[in-house]
Parts: C-alpha cells; structure tokens; sequence
C-alpha cells in the first residue's frame, strides 16, 4: 500500500519536513488553510491520506481511518494492532522518502490531529532514530500497554508537544492529559498545553505550534 499525500513546498530555503496526519473521516486537505498561520516558510508539509477501511464503532461505514477501533473500554479504546502496525510501516516509509529527498531524521516532525495525533504519537515513540519532534493534536496514546516492551528509550530526547481543547468532548481532555503523563513519566521529553476549545484547533494554538516548530529549526 503506498499512500496519497498533498505537498507544500517551502517558500525559503528548506530547514526540515512536517509529516501531518488527518482524523478519523476527514482528508488530507483539512489542515491546508493552517499552513500560512504557522509562519515557517522554511517547511515541507506532507499530508497523507489514511486508507479507506471498515470503522467498528461506525457499525462498520467505510471511512478513512489509521487504524480500527473495536471497542471502547473503561480504561482505553481497543485498536487493530494489524492496523497500527500497518499506518506505522507506512509512516516510516514516508519519513525513507523524505530522507531520500535529503531532509535529514532528525530534521522531521511527525504532526497528527485526534487519531492521526495517536498514530504519530504510537510511531514516533517506537522510531529507531532521533526525530526532530512530535505533534499531538487533540489525540492520544494508542495501545499503551505495549509501549514498555516497544518504545525506543535511546530516543527520549526528541521533543514531543501535546496540544488539546479543554472543552473535547470526542477525545476527553482528561484523556488526552493521562496520554502525556505516560509519556512524561516514561522519561519522554513531554509537553502540554490546553486551549479554550472543543475538539477542533484555535488561531491561538496555531500561533503556539508556528512557535515551537520555528524553535525546532532555527534559522541557520
């Protein structure tokens, strides 16, 4: 399976690739109109386009989805673990292609908003190699429970910031916050912040994202 994307090429000369993952039904056109709020020129942004699959929750609808959610339990949603592992060999390969186009590992974010957020989180977590950070968008921790026997503990120095809506009802700011904790308390280089929304993205978190992933890739 080789996945769609859309591209946006940097208008200066290039510093690093965000790598930006779509929710559960939507495209990878949504977060188009963000780009130019970020103000980081010096950016390639690649938007991949989940695989079309049966849903479970959705009694089964075809949407576009990372992975498959079988059921929600009291302590965590239950996903495809074939699935995972399918999205996550398939972003690895996009991160090979950037590195090919000579964009450095270290020099790639992984971006994702709701369960794109969980699937960069559950990849980047599990790379081999020192990325240039992680972006949690309203998401969260996927399969926690095999993240002891899979993270990369070399790897806890790559910046990984989640963002999330205080009033998110479809993934629960709580839940969201006890992703994070997780994360930090497993020696992850872990950051939070809240914003005053639903389960969506506000200018003023944009205008924070634009910031961190300039911090990421300071002007040479």
């Amino acid at each position: 399976m080789t996945l769609r994307t859309f591209e946006i090429e940097p208008a200066e000369p290039q510093r690093g690739s965000v790598i930006w993952l779509h929710g559960l039904g939507a495209t990878h056109h949504d977060f188009e109109p963000v780009i130019p709020q970020l103000a980081t020129p010096f950016l390639r942004f690649v938007f991949p386009s989940a695989p079309i699959r049966p849903f479970t929750l959705s009694y089964g609808m075809r949407m576009p989805a990372w992975y498959d959610i079988l059921s929600l339990g009291p302590a965590a949603p239950t996903e495809d673990q074939a699935h995972l592992r399918e999205s996550a060999a398939e972003l690895g390969r996009l991160m090979e292609r950037e590195h090919a186009r000579g964009v450095a590992y270290e020099n790639i974010v992984l971006a994702g908003f709701s369960q794109g957020g969980a699937m960069v989180l559950h990849t980047g977590l599990r790379s081999v190699r020192r990325l240039g950070g992680i972006l949690v968008l309203s998401g969260y921790l996927p399969s926690a429970h095999t993240l002891r026997g899979e993270a990369q503990p070399a790897r806890r120095d790559t910046p990984i910031l989640f963002c999330h809506g205080r009033h998110d009802l479809v993934v629960p700011c709580a839940g969201g916050y006890q992703s994070y904790s997780v994360v930090k308390q497993a020696g992850y280089a872990a950051e939070w912040a809240e914003f005053d929304v639903a389960h969506t993205m506000c200018i003023d978190e944009v205008h924070f994202i634009g910031r961190w992933l300039a911090a990421r890739f300071p002007a040479p």
